[in-house]
């Protein structure tokens, strides 16, 4: 039965190429009647043969160029109706078919489109015109084709009215996923969509961005074009030309998928509804239309080889859709698939990782120049579009640099060449402090120490030294919260109280020595020496408190540099900071001004002359400090202001003590109370003679002026303010002796002087 089908098939695909259609039925290329007629559209030909005659008739010509493979498709149609009507499968129920021959012309297909919307079972070939078909019952219940998605377009707009289901075996445009233009189409091949997607990506994953595209001038052709080139560029693939070509041309080399026909068709009712939710198997596989009526097949991957001059189709893989990868089945493709990568076809040299693109002027992004990669960037792979930034604040890249380095910490550390002398330094003046101390301890009752204020003064100054010297230690190794807090706040309050000590000890030696009995008055009421110290430490107590509480310094990441993160106490604010060093500096001035009074007191025993010395080597230090502070960066910026607190603190330790120390060691004569009244008396009667010959060139002056008769009288009164200013020069004198030699003689021989 098949056999005899076959042959009657062949006799009018024979007979219709050799005469041109006289009736509707010559139309036909196989036909079959039945219950249920399924339509079949086949490119049996290859095209129509060109009419002679102009202008041209309406009318179907002849087809020439006969195409084996769609002949045999034909048959396969035949086949599998004849199969499932000699079953059981729809017992009591006949397939018909009625196939036609498209010759690759829309126009032909769309004359046997017409064809199929015929009412069924009528006496001519007419096609109702209605506003609504649900009733219609038209010619054939479902259409099998065509190939060329152009001529399926065109068809299934036209079964579209009755919407008749149209299952298509070749047409793979992209557009007819569209269901709200082709609502009733369906087909068994996936979308260009996914074949173009593998292609571009089988380009990509060979190495290639540098290809050429050849395609059909028709709308299978362009729309696969279209989107080729969205895939293409997605995958950084570049496009060197475009060639089209005439459709519908001829290549029986190319190897066509067969359509499975369908094994199960149902009830009549609904049957666009059940072949959407059809599913079925083949060699294991399941198949089925998903939302937008494409098959969920995939694509054949084929290499095409010329060995010996014969040109060989080898399968290498297969792309899975549903995955979106390409299966290897064996070793020996997956070495084909491997060497596809040896092949070259790029515009540029591939950059390599620490590199990126630099596009030229060329209009293909494929076409560039490779140019490293910027500080503080990084490229890990070839061909990257830019290189990407390190974290600046954690980490860093040199130039052409393939992955970031982390940021090294740094800070003043313990084992810092610069932090060891430091130290040193401190430690030495650490020692420096408690040599003093034994001194003054074992030289307790001498004149030297007891003129320094006494013991108790002494011992609160190097106290003091001793916590300037023992905050340096504070500046340095890793930075903490109480460390930061710790170290700004010792060296202020601990050096505000030694200043005010050494405030009060040039008061008290101005006072000391001061002739101007108004003066002395105002000394005597400022010379407070208790409750000064304890408000000017104070206030400097205050001023810290305030700052801990409301700017409190803290440990800060300073990242600004580009390969190391400096750790470094931030002083919270610069105007507390600022506050807390110009408070020290208005003391040390006041200071400066009263030792700078008392100069020229006794040498041996005149501290002002050597505080005046200590306060420059301060001012000085702390003047200089500010703009190299302001200027330095990095973990050597502690270092500065402990440089500064070295230099200001050795200053007024040497100076205030270190001659003392030199009296009592070097020089012990001098430091008995014998020495001590003799430099007094010695000092005392100097005092007194400079007085006295200021006032007796005043005496005559004023005698100049005076009339040469005077009186006797006049004589007496002369004589008497003589007698007076001898009683001044004598009294200051006595109250100098009494005021520096209290400490050094018994109280009896204190009054007799």
């Amino acid at each position: 039965m098949a056999l005899l089908i076959i042959l009657i098939t062949c006799f009018v695909i024979i007979f219709a190429t050799s005469q041109p259609c006289q009736a509707p039925d010559d139309f036909v290329a196989a036909s079959s009647p039945g219950h249920i007629i399924i339509g079949g559209l086949f490119a049996i030909h290859e095209k129509m043969l060109s009419s002679e005659d102009y202008p041209r008739r309406p009318e179907i010509q002849k087809c020439v160029g006969f195409e084996i493979s769609n002949f045999l498709q034909t048959l396969a149609m035949i086949h599998s109706i004849e199969m499932i009507n000699n079953s059981t499968l729809l017992s009591g129920v006949k397939l018909g078919y009625e196939i036609y021959d498209t010759c690759t012309d829309v126009t032909v297909a769309m004359a046997a489109a017409l064809r199929f919307l015929s009412k069924f079972n009528s006496s001519g070939e007419i096609m109702e015109f209605k506003c609504d078909y649900s009733s219609y019952t038209p010619r054939v219940k479902a259409v099998i084709g065509a190939g060329y998605s152009e001529i399926t377009m065109a068809v299934s707009r036209m079964l579209n009215l009755q919407l008749i289901p149209q299952v298509s075996y070749e047409s793979t445009a992209e557009t007819l996923s569209d269901k709200i233009r082709f609502p009733s189409f369906l087909r068994t091949v996936p979308s260009d969509f996914y074949q173009t997607k593998a292609m571009a990506q089988l380009i990509q994953k060979s190495g290639w961005n540098w290809i050429g595209i050849i395609t059909t001038d028709d709308d299978y052709g362009r729309l696969a074009l279209n989107t080729f080139t969205i895939q293409a560029v997605a995958n950084n693939v570049c496009i060197a030309f475009k060639e089209v070509l005439p459709a519908f041309l001829s290549d029986n080399t190319i190897e066509v998928r067969i359509n499975q026909a369908l094994e199960k068709i149902i009830a009549e009712a609904q049957l666009l509804h059940v072949l959407k939710n059809v599913t079925f198997m083949d060699g294991g596989s399941s198949f089925h239309f998903d939302a937008h009526g494409d098959m969920n097949t995939g694509y054949d991957v084929v290499l095409w080889k010329e060995i010996d001059g014969h040109m060989t189709i080898t399968k290498m893989a297969q792309y899975d859709l549903k995955n979106d990868v390409f299966i290897v089945t064996d070793q020996e493709t997956r070495n084909e698939f491997r060497n596809l990568k040896q092949i070259q076809s790029k515009c540029s040299k591939e950059c390599l990782p620490g590199q990126m693109k630099k596009i030229t002027k060329s209009q293909h992004i494929c076409c560039y120049e490779c140019a490293n990669c910027p500080e503080n960037h990084y490229s890990n792979q070839t061909d990257m579009d830019h290189c990407l930034l390190c974290n600046n604040e954690t980490h860093w890249a040199p130039v052409r640099s393939t992955m970031c380095f982390e940021k090294e910490v740094e800070y003043l550390n313990w084992n810092d060449s610069l932090a060891i002398l430091l130290l040193a330094l401190s430690l030495l003046g650490i020692v420096f402090v408690l040599a003093i101390g034994i001194i003054f301890t074992r030289n307790l009752n001498t004149p030297v120490v007891k003129s320094s204020g006494g013991l108790t003064v002494c011992y609160v100054i190097l106290f003091c030294h001793f916590l300037n010297f023992a905050s340096t230690g504070f500046f340095i190794g890793e930075p903490q919260n109480f460390t930061c807090k710790t170290r700004q706040m010792l060296f202020g309050v601990s050096f505000t109280l030694c200043i005010s000590c050494i405030l009060m000890k040039s008061l008290k030696i101005l006072l000391a020595f001061s002739f101007d009995p108004k003066l002395q008055k105002f000394l005597k009421c400022l010379y407070k020496p208790i409750p000064i110290i304890f408000t000017c430490t104070g206030i400097q107590v205050v001023i810290c408190t305030l700052w801990l509480i409301f700017a409190a310094p803290a440990v800060e990441e300073n990242v600004s540099l580009p390969r190391v993160i400096i750790l470094e106490c931030e002083e919270g604010s610069i105007l507390a900071f600022g506050t807390m060093l110009g408070y020290i500096a208005i003391l040390a001035f006041i200071c400066f001004i009263f030792a700078f009074k008392g100069r020229k007191l006794p040498e041996n025993y005149n501290e002002a002359k050597f505080i005046t010395f200590g306060m420059l080597i301060y001012f000085i230090a702390w003047i200089t400090f500010i703009p190299i502070y302001t200027t330095t960066f990095g973990k050597y910026l502690p270092a500065v202001e402990i440089i500064v607190i070295l230099i200001s603190n050795y200053g007024i330790l040497c100076c205030t003590f270190f001659p003392k120390c030199y009296v009592i060691l070097c020089k012990q004569e001098t430091n008995t109370k014998s020495a001590f009244l003799k430099m007094i008396y010695s000092y005392s009667s100097h005092c007194a003679s400079s007085l006295a010959v200021s006032h007796v060139s005043l005496d005559t002056t004023n005698s100049n002026v005076t009339t040469t008769s005077r009186s006797s009288g006049g004589k007496s009164a002369a004589w008497q303010k003589r007698k007076d200013f001898q009683a001044q020069v004598f009294a200051c004198i006595c109250r100098e002796n009494a005021t520096y030699v209290s400490n050094a003689l018994p109280r009896k021989r204190t009054s007799s002087i």
